[in-house]
C-alpha cells in the first residue's frame, strides 16, 4: 500500500463524525432531562387519588365495627369480606365510601336480592355506620369520603355542565331519576345528602360508573353536589312543572292536546259534510 492509500486519521471527515456524536449525546441528555422534569411536575401537581387512601381510625372503632359486621353483614358477605356466592359480593376494596352510601340510605342490609336494591329507612344507627365503615376500610381498603364541606357553591354553573355531561342521561336533567334496562333504574336524588352523593360517585353502586379523581376531581365532585342540592331549593317560576321530568311529560301533553284538536276538527268537518 502506498502512502497515499492510507486512510486519513484527521481532517474534516473526522471532525464531522465527532460533531455528530456530540450532538447525539447532547440530544439524549436533553431528552432525559425533559422526561425527568415532566415526571417530577406530574408527581407535584397531579391530583391525589382517593382510592388508595386509608381512613384514620382507632382500634376501638374498628372493633365496634367488626361487631356490627358480624351481626348484620357476615351472612351475605362472608367472614373475611370475601363475599358469599349467590348472597352478596366481596367487600374487599369497596372502602368506607360504599359502606356509607349503601347503609345510610337503607339499601343495606338488603331485604332481598333483586335487580335493584331499594332504599329504605336505615336499620343501623349513624355511629354504628361509621364504625362499620372503619372496620371494612381497615380490612379491605378502598375510597374514602373526605371530611368537611362537600360543596363548591362558587362553581354551581360548572357543576351543572359536569352534571349534564356525566349524570343527566340516567338521573334526568332535574335529578328525578329514570328507568334503565332489565328492571333497574337510576334513583331520584331528591332525598340524597351531600355525603351520599359523594359516596355514590366514588363507589359506583348498581349500574353507576365510578368517578375517581382521574375522571372528576374533588372540586368537580363538590361542584356537582352544589348544583344538585341547589336545584332542590330553587323555586320553579314556570307554573306547573309536570313532575320536573323535563320535556317528556310536556311532549305527551302537547301530543294529547294536539291529537284531541285534530280529532275534534275532523268530526266537525265530517258533520258539516
Amino acid at each position: 500500500m502506498s502512502y497515499h492509500d492510507t486512510p486519513p486519521t484527521g481532517g474534516p471527515a473526522r471532525r464531522r463524525r465527532r460533531s455528530k456524536a456530540v450532538r447525539r449525546i447532547t440530544g439524549g441528555l436533553a431528552l432525559l432531562f425533559a422526561l425527568t422534569a415532566l415526571g417530577l411536575a406530574y408527581l407535584t401537581f397531579a391530583p391525589k387519588a382517593q382510592t388508595a387512601t386509608a381512613a384514620d381510625v382507632d382500634a376501638a372503632q374498628v372493633a365496634a365495627g367488626k361487631q356490627v359486621y358480624d351481626n348484620t353483614c357476615i351472612t351475605c358477605h362472608g367472614a373475611n369480606l370475601q363475599g358469599v356466592v349467590g348472597r352478596g359480593p366481596s367487600l374487599v376494596g369497596v372502602g368506607e365510601a360504599a359502606v356509607y352510601f349503601q347503609v345510610s340510605s337503607g339499601r343495606m342490609p338488603a331485604d332481598a336480592n333483586g335487580a335493584q336494591i331499594q332504599p329504605k329507612e336505615p336499620l343501623i344507627k349513624p355511629e354504628d355506620i361509621d364504625s362499620l365503615g372503619a372496620y371494612i376500610q381497615d380490612n379491605g381498603g378502598g375510597p374514602v369520603i373526605p371530611d368537611g364541606n362537600l360543596r363548591n357553591d362558587a362553581e354551581i354553573s360548572r357543576g351543572g355542565e359536569l352534571y349534564r355531561l356525566n349524570c343527566a342521561s340516567c338521573h334526568n336533567f332535574t335529578g328525578q331519576g329514570g328507568a334503565l334496562s332489565q328492571g333497574k333504574y337510576a334513583p331520584a336524588m331528591t332525598e340524597a345528602t351531600d355525603r351520599q352523593i359523594y359516596g355514590a360517585m366514588l363507589s359506583g353502586p348498581q349500574n353507576m360508573p365510578k368517578f375517581g379523581d382521574g375522571q372528576l376531581t374533588s372540586n368537580e365532585k363538590q361542584a356537582i353536589i352544589s348544583f344538585i342540592q341547589n336545584n332542590k331549593a330553587t323555586i320553579d317560576p314556570g307554573g306547573y312543572s309536570a313532575g320536573g321530568f323535563g320535556p317528556a311529560p310536556e311532549g305527551l301533553i302537547a301530543f294529547l292536546v294536539g291529537m284531541g284538536a285534530i280529532v275534534a276538527a275532523t268530526l266537525w268537518m265530517g258533520s258539516r259534510a
